[in-house]
């Protein structure tokens, strides 16, 4: 996975997080948030970026994924998994806490987490309605006071209500110390997964035991899935959105010219393909050089077939049948679509040259496409560029903390270190953790995130690179010798078969000193 190790940590890091999940909605407005019927149950982001990944990448209704080049999805997926699996872990203790403290003094246990309740909707709210939160609090714990003191009823039942408020409040502190613990090894491995460390991820359930184990074998096969799905040559265009996975067109270049024999001779019969063969040979000449001064990493040339799907396309489906085999079209179909499929209906062929940058921030693709209609042959170079993940995955844990005043010099402010795990935080995952046996429930009363489709783990959260000044720049210089070795190639094949070249020449001079101007332009929207 070198190269490519920076994305995939700071989406896998996703998993440990805390926060609201409302932050991965502003990131991508086509994910979602389904709102939850008790703002007590809702998850928080690494509760439902782990649990919506691991649902929609092997759940047993999974739809097709888009690749996620520059970083490995399934790590970022493992680490949904192990993230998960200790949260179970914290909710079984949790559960048992709920269990002793919940079922014998089950009254005292519904008024606190009412009190709770009304406390996390009144908070939302706006003006001086927010304050009651606090107040609501103060009336249980005053009323926790006055049935210790003066129980309305006397014996067993006097008794009862005296620690009926009081022995939630045991548990509270248990189940404090628990969420704690859990809460210092989630950030533990957030800020190993930034820094570096690469901590490793669990997933025993995902391994087969012996054969009755139908689960863990579901959950292997669903891996191998996403590996194979991350390794086809299919890739799909959006309209507007560009190829998913790669992004928009930003550039687009055309030597389109007539083929015109030379004088006292005939053109050779060649075909596209051959074309695209000699073009394939020369980019993966690119890292070489005549200076040594550094350069172009090696890039990945491949061929790629691209299907058209609606810019609002909720699914993407990849070919099937004797041409494909695991997700991958076969040379033989590759060479038929490249020399047939040109004009009308069906997928294209398109040879990539592509480079992955800054540890798998920034992913470089350059495709080339060859036609010819009647007497014109038409060589295109569109550019794509995938920027970094966004800056939220890039955030390491920060302990919690508040500014207030001194007490005796009031104009001046201290800072003041917030518990880890406070109050509310500790009510609301107790108060989830018996329903984690039955994800449904739990989605439905506490809501769930809903992922942006077509799914790939790298577009859904990437950022354009143009903000950033030096991936500006190298996408913006990748085109040029990209460009240049292209129409190098296809003149060599022009000559050797009898084409006059001396109008295709001239067009590619033409071409060598637009390109050095380029900028980036958003071609797919049509307003460059």
């Amino acid at each position: 996975m070198g190269g490519e190790t920076a994305a995939t940590q700071a989406l896998s890091s996703a998993a440990y997080r805390d926060g609201p999940v409302e932050d991965l909605v502003k990131i991508n407005p086509e994910a979602g948030v389904r709102p939850p019927k008790l703002s007590l149950f809702e998850p928080n982001l690494g509760e439902a970026f782990a649990r919506a990944v691991q649902v929609r990448m092997l759940g047993g209704a999974r739809k097709e994924t888009v690749q996620s080049f520059g970083m490995d999805p399934q790590t970022v997926v493992v680490h949904c998994l192990a993230a998960n699996r200790i949260r179970q872990q914290r909710d079984r203790r949790l559960t048992v806490v709920m269990g002793v403290c919940g079922l014998l003094f089950l009254p005292g246990v519904l008024i606190w987490l009412g009190a709770f309740q009304l406390r996390r909707t009144l908070g939302k709210l706006a003006g001086r309605v927010s304050s009651l939160g606090g107040l609501v609090l103060a009336v249980v714990v005053g009323l926790a006071a006055l049935l210790l003191l003066r129980p309305p009823l006397t014996g067993f039942f006097g008794l009862y209500l005296r620690v009926m408020l009081l022995v939630p409040i045991l548990g509270w502190y248990v189940a404090k110390r628990i969420c704690e613990k859990t809460a210092v090894d989630l950030r533990e491995r957030w800020a190993s997964l930034l820094g570096g460390g690469g901590v490793g991820a669990r997933i025993p359930e995902a391994v087969p035991q012996h054969p009755n184990q139908t689960r863990a074998e579901l959950m292997r096969q669903s891996l191998v899935a996403l590996a194979t799905e991350q390794s086809s040559n299919v890739v799909f265009y959006a309209g507007p959105k560009g190829i998913l996975g790669m992004g928009s067109r930003w550039g687009v270049w055309q030597l389109a010219e007539e083929l015109e024999p030379r004088p006292d001779t005939d053109i050779h019969p060649f075909r596209s393909w051959d074309v695209i063969k000699a073009i394939q040979d020369r980019l993966r000449d690119l890292e070489r050089g005549p200076l040594h001064t550094g350069g172009f990493p090696k890039p990945t040339v491949r061929h790629w077939i691209v299907a058209p799907v609606g810019e609002n396309a909720k699914e993407v489906n990849r070919p099937t049948g004797p041409e494909v085999e695991g997700f991958t079209v076969k040379d033989f179909e590759i060479q038929r679509i490249c020399n047939e499929q040109q004009f009308g209906s069906g997928n294209r062929h398109y040879l990539g040259v592509q480079f992955v940058l800054w540890d798998g921030q920034l992913v470089i693709n350059l495709l080339i496409t060859v036609t010819v209609l009647h007497y014109t042959l038409r060589i295109e170079v569109t550019g794509h560029a995938l920027g970094p993940v966004n800056s939220l995955f890039m955030g390491g844990p920060s302990p919690k903390t508040k500014e207030v005043s001194k007490t005796v010099k009031f104009w001046e402010t201290r800072t003041v270190h917030l518990p880890l795990v406070d109050a509310g935080e500790v009510v609301r995952l107790a108060a989830r953790a018996p329903f984690t046996w039955f994800p449904p429930v739990l989605d439905f009363l506490g809501g769930q995130l809903a992922l942006p489709e077509p799914f790939g783990l790298r577009h859904a959260w990437a950022d354009k690179p143009w903000k950033h000044r030096f991936m500006a720049d190298d996408a913006l210089r990748a085109a040029t010798p990209v460009l240049r070795a292209v129409n190098a190639a296809a003149i060599s094949v022009l000559e050797e078969n009898g084409v006059n070249t001396e109008r295709f020449t001239n067009r590619s001079l033409v071409l060598s000193g637009l390109v050095q101007a380029a900028e980036p332009k958003a071609a797919d929207a049509y307003n460059a």
